[in-house]
């Protein structure tokens, strides 16, 4: 078996399992979950019905690159969500199954090891499309870095691992605007660097970038050059105006052939289609023509009434909206009712609430979610679980994220529960 298998982590959800084992919840409550980030709304009537009708078409493989129809719907949506000029379907948009996978495969696809014959043409080769700085893959002691934020999405890590790549975590806190303080970050990782996980929105902080952040990352990206993947998949959850994503800021910026910046999209929280596993990847030509080689390999292709049904959902904006509403509705409500009782920050976006934890519980984030479930049979997420400790501090430790992905009916329910706990 790989070696690097064993040094993945367990999931956190999987930790979390394992905290509650010998625990028992309150029998007298029915269940709310609100650990795992997984829509409830009702999926759009209309995309199923397209999914129901093309049923017939499961019997096709599907080719890697997808549809062109829907590689042209992508590309229109891009363009009219991001305001850019132009997305050419056939170079700079991948279908994917899912932007978990698609994260995870794409750090396989773009980590270079450097190599141990470092004569210059071995050099030149590992230097092309400038995606590597050619000095730096002379030094063989010099393993490649994928920096991310800290808390994270864990496929980002494990992704990293089993590229043997290093991850390099980037503290997100209160002092930074949960952004992380790209300045921090020593040169000599800089010059390591192949790719830079961006999470805007954030999950779990609710942070969102601005086109000052992206402009600084562009100059780091072509000083050190590394490609930038930002994972947006949380882009249409938003509250007052819609996040700058990073197509928008490089077209903003004169950037207009993405140079290596890579976007991730899904329907899954936009639509509630997470089982759909629909979502694409835009940006950089250069990289997205050598990714779709390595799919083509790798065999994960979106089947055809998947296809079908994600041009539907990417052509339709109403629900979209309704929607957002949804989300907006449970966060003011959350916000009237508990906002003086928790520290609740309102995220820019996303559907997660980041909280600290109430000093009642030592602001300790596994005893809170204990607390939760034994007293109030709600479900949420220890905040260092999603975290890694970094020079002896766990920038998660002391949170506790929840996502409002319950009906209002149950954030009701919810919320006079947890009243009734911080009473107690």
């Amino acid at each position: 078996m790989n070696h690097n298998l064993t040094s993945l982590h367990p999931y956190p959800f999987a930790k979390m399992a394992t905290l509650l084992e010998d625990s028992t919840p309150a029998l007298n409550d029915s269940e709310i979950k609100l650990g795992i980030g997984e829509p409830k709304h009702e999926p759009p009537a209309f995309v199923l019905d397209v999914l129901r009708e093309n049923l017939d078409k499961i019997s096709q493989y599907p080719t890697t690159n997808g549809l062109f129809e829907l590689r042209q719907t992508i590309a229109h949506w891009l363009e009219k969500r991001f305001f850019l000029n132009h997305v050419d379907p056939y170079t700079q948009v991948l279908p994917v199954m899912g932007t978990r996978e698609a994260i995870f495969s794409l750090v396989q696809a773009v980590i270079d090891y450097p190599q141990t014959d470092t004569t210059d043409e071995t050099t030149n080769q590992l230097a092309v499309n400038d995606q590597l700085d050619a000095k730096k893959l002379t030094n063989t002691d010099q393993t490649p870095t994928i920096v991310m934020p800290n808390p994270f999405y864990q496929i980002y890590e494990g992704a990293a691992i089993l590229a043997q790549a290093e991850p390099y975590f980037l503290p997100c806190t209160v002092d930074n605007d949960f952004k992380g303080d790209y300045r921090a970050v020593p040169k000599d990782v800089w010059l390591r660097t192949q790719l830079l996980f961006v999470c805007s929105p954030n999950n779990p902080t609710g942070s969102v970038m601005t086109i000052d952040d992206w402009e600084y990352l562009f100059r780091l990206s072509d000083q050190f050059g590394f490609i930038i993947a930002s994972d947006e998949c949380y882009s249409e959850l938003y509250f007052d105006s819609a996040p700058i994503g990073l197509l928008q800021a490089c077209a903003a910026l004169g950037r207009h052939d993405f140079k290596n910046c890579v976007v991730f999209h899904s329907l899954s929280k936009r639509s509630n289609l997470p089982g759909l596993r629909s979502g694409f990847v835009a940006g950089d030509a250069a990289i997205l023509q050598a990714y779709l080689q390595y799919r083509t390999y790798q065999g994960c292709a979106m089947p055809i009434p998947h296809q079908l049904a994600s041009i539907a959902a990417w052509e339709d904006e109403k629900h979209v909206a309704q929607n957002r509403a949804l989300y907006q509705e449970k966060f003011a409500l959350w916000m009237a009712e508990l906002g003086k009782l928790l520290d609740l920050r309102m995220p820019k976006a996303g559907f997660y609430f980041w909280i600290k934890v109430p000093e009642q519980f030592n602001g300790d984030d596994e005893i809170f979610v204990k607390a939760l479930y034994e007293q109030a049979n709600i479900h949420a997420l220890a905040g260092r679980y999603l975290s890694r400790e970094v020079d002896g501090k766990n920038p998660g430790k002391g949170y506790v994220r929840i996502a409002l992905v319950a009906s209002v009916d149950e954030s009701r329910e919810a919320i006079r529960r947890i009243r009734q706990l911080l009473a107690a």
